[in-house]
């Protein structure tokens, strides 16, 4: 699908009776396939999950919906937010309801992660933002949720430098996107990917100038309206938007 066609295609789904609010959508870009979940922040509410009241690890997408449910809310949307140590310990910042549980790495690194620039996603009470970590630690905004990962995808309209057209290495891919009106666009591709694929999904599709890899080969997506709560090993950090339950 030409990339002006896949934009018009993915509008004119927002625009049907209740995607806009945590709308998942399957759309095709270059012969590839994906999922994209459309979230507002200013509509729906968006949060980080990692560790239950006792402590233990959530890791799971079941196991946030059961710890929402004593609140009287419940899932619509998540997927795993960010990379974590063997232990599930997120590397890299990480905030939970205004609570900085890990700080940010500026630094070079190894791995994914340390292939600089990474970024922080920021999610405030009624907007989200990508943005490139050391511009961050230059001038904090107060997130209410914030994950760090890496590399960014997309800086302010650009494909991350070190991207290669021709790469071989490939892997299912999730990320997140941030369009100019603060709305969050999360993706994950339906098979294999090289990074320059799925951040072109970002730039020419998704219309978001500021785009962040959450992970890769570990993707996972909840998305019960695709009939998707995809299982395996115990996650770290997971972010998801919330509903009040049906009575």
């Amino acid at each position: 699908m030409r990339a002006s066609a896949a934009i018009a295609v993915f509008g004119a789904l927002l625009t049907l009776p209740g995607v806009a609010s945590a709308g998942c959508n399957h759309i095709d870009h270059e012969g590839r396939g994906y999922v994209v979940c459309d979230v507002d922040p200013a509509q729906t509410e968006l949060r980080l999950f990692h560790r239950a009241a006792d402590g233990g690890i959530l890791g799971s997408f079941a196991r946030v919906d059961a710890m929402l449910e004593a609140e009287g809310k419940s899932l619509v949307f998540a997927m795993n937010g960010g990379m974590y140590h063997a232990d599930r310990a997120p590397v890299g910042l990480y905030i939970e309801d205004g609570q900085e549980r890990a700080p940010a790495i500026a630094s070079a690194g190894p791995g994914n992660f340390g292939m600089l620039p990474n970024g922080v996603l920021c999610l405030m009470a009624d907007s989200a933002s990508v943005i490139e970590t050391r511009t961050y630690l230059a001038d904090p905004p107060a997130c209410r949720h914030a994950t760090q990962s890496g590399p960014m995808l997309v800086i302010d309209g650009d494909l991350h430098p070190r991207f290669l057209p021709d790469s071989d290495s490939r892997f299912v891919r999730n990320g997140v996107g941030v369009r100019a009106d603060g709305a969050a666009v999360f993706a994950i591709s339906d098979r294999p990917v090289t990074f320059h694929e799925f951040a072109r999904l970002f730039r020419d599709v998704l219309d978001t100038p500021n785009a962040l890899y959450l992970d890769g080969k570990v993707s996972r997506l909840y998305a019960p309206d695709l009939g998707r709560s995809d299982i395996g090993l115990p996650m770290g950090p997971i972010v998801g938007a919330v509903a009040d339950a049906p009575r």
